[in-house]
């Protein structure tokens, strides 16, 4: 990242989410526009608060009257705003899609965008075009960002909450580091407990309730259920990530669900926050990695613990496009005599 995090010292009291999500933005950044953003860039600091704002706003009650009342959709309602952000971001983005036209390099791409960009020029007069490219950009940015953050955000309450989880994680973080600054996405596969406080994290948070929605493309049979062609389908993740009988422990926070009796890292079928089959999140890869290397360097580092006089830590979730953790503070503390 180009710019730095707020100092952070012993006994720091901060709120992560705006941290959370400037770090998601810039990594999925670097993948879509080949380059990073201060955090203070004007079309970064308007994009994040849209995300967020309309991520909410498409699942709250004002979303619900308007798909309900058509005939208030042009009031000037609250529901609007979500159309100006989306409208922000689109001027936003094409003008970075201008930017990366007078600027790129044919054959060396920065990023998807440059990519994209070649790919228009090699097919002339095609389906590819500089609006939907502007388009493809934001689903990626917002994707990669509001999941992401919000995954983070999620770890780091449930760590607080039980601190034994947190306290194990470093011990292990600890022992296969050991003298190393910087850990590598390989050193997972000596992170069993690690890799289960992740993706229990993944689990208990369910950021995407109901994934993606699809569409049949033919005739089908499920389960002795007819299903035409063109049937919008929408999965429940719920129902999978907690149900019972796939989960040692279904309705609470637990990395055992991850661990077999020899404490090895075990991913049951039954773990598809990603979605399955051919349409899978395009950027599953990429998620776990981030997961893996943020939540090490920072565990390695320091001690994240729930503030004094903050009540309990509240699990609820709070519902939108995609679903976040209650607005929080944590405090933080440097590590001492722990790391190896």
């Amino acid at each position: 990242m180009r710019d730095h995090p707020p100092e952070i010292g012993t006994g720091s009291i901060i709120s992560p989410v705006q941290l959370f999500h400037n770090l998601a933005s810039n990594v999925i950044s670097q993948v879509v526009f080949g380059s990073q953003y201060d955090h203070n860039h004007d079309f970064i600091k308007m994009s994040i608060a849209g995300i967020r704002e309309t991520a909410k706003i498409f699942n709250g009650p004002w979303a619900m009257i308007y798909d309900t009342i058509p005939w208030i959709r042009y009031l000037p309602l609250p529901f609007r705003k979500a159309f100006v952000n989306v409208k922000n971001i689109d001027v936003g983005t094409m003008e970075i899609v201008s930017e990366h036209m007078k600027t790129k390099v044919k054959g060396e791409p920065r990023g998807l965008m440059d990519c994209y960009l070649d790919e228009m020029e090699k097919r002339g007069s095609s389906s590819f075009s500089e609006e939907q490219l502007s388009s493809f950009a934001q689903d990626l940015h917002f994707a990669g960002t509001d999941t992401t953050s919000n995954t983070l955000l999620y770890a780091f309450l449930c760590m607080m909450a039980h601190p034994h989880v947190q306290e194990r994680g470093q011990q292990e973080i600890d022992l296969v580091l050991q003298g190393r600054e910087e850990a590598s996405y390989e050193d997972r596969h000596q992170m069993p407990y690690m890799q289960a406080v992740i993706h229990e994290t993944q689990r208990i948070s369910n950021t995407v309730p109901l994934s993606v929605l699809h569409a049949t493309d033919k005739d089908t049979e499920l389960m002795g259920y007819s299903i035409p062609k063109g049937t919008i389908i929408v999965p429940n993740m719920a129902s999978v990530l907690s149900e019972e009988g796939q989960w040692k422990f279904p309705h609470e926070f637990n990395p055992e669900n991850f661990l077999d009796d020899r404490g090895e890292f075990v991913k049951p079928e039954a773990f598809v926050p990603f979605s399955i089959g051919p349409r899978v999140c395009l950027g599953e890869g990429l998620a776990r990695m981030e997961l893996f290397l943020v939540l090490v360097t920072l565990l390695r580092r320091f001690q994240f613990i729930w503030p004094k006089n903050a009540g309990e830590p509240d699990l609820r979730p709070v519902f939108g496009l995609t679903i976040s953790p209650q607005p929080f503070n944590l405090e933080v503390r440097l590590r001492g005599t722990e790391r190896t």
